[in-house]
């Protein structure tokens, strides 16, 4: 059977299936190896804010795709744990800024740590030109250009 944009049925099933035990896989070693003192969305703020610098809270939901709640949820449970600092704009007391603490940072490098080397193992299973090949289709896919 073709599909509506001429892509085979079987495929799209196939992929979707294969797409969810990679993500399901991937969830639960992460969530497995950076518990207690991190989660996969506290690894995600800490890598932008990382790459951004101080950011204001709202800056973040695009990044982790989630609303203003949320966020403000999180970033209370990462200032808890003294992951991140938010601090009060010297010129405009309304705007917060949040930053990383060395705590985070630390915490930052193991996250980034246990994801590369569950991804290489993962990868390991093909060979090197195969993992060219999919991380090209998974840029065509994703509609990203990989580097």
């Amino acid at each position: 059977m073709i599909g509506r944009y001429g892509g085979d049925i079987m495929h799209t099933t196939e992929f979707a299936r294969l797409l969810g035990i990679i993500m399901k896989d991937y969830q639960t070693h992460m969530e497995e190896e950076l518990a207690p003192g991190l989660t996969t969305s506290q690894l995600a703020v800490l890598e932008v804010l990382e790459r951004e610098g101080n950011l204001k809270p709202s800056d973040l939901i695009p990044f982790l795709a989630t609303t203003p709640a949320a966020v403000t949820m999180l970033l209370d449970r990462m200032e808890r744990g003294e992951l991140i600092r938010r601090d009060r704009d010297e010129n405009d007391r309304r705007i917060v800024w949040v930053s990383i603490t060395e705590k985070g940072k630390q915490e930052a490098e193991r996250g980034v740590r246990v994801r590369n080397e569950y991804l290489s193992m993962v990868l390991d299973r093909i060979s090197t030109h195969n993992q060219q090949l999919l991380v090209y289709l998974m840029g065509k896919i994703s509609g990203v250009k990989s580097s």
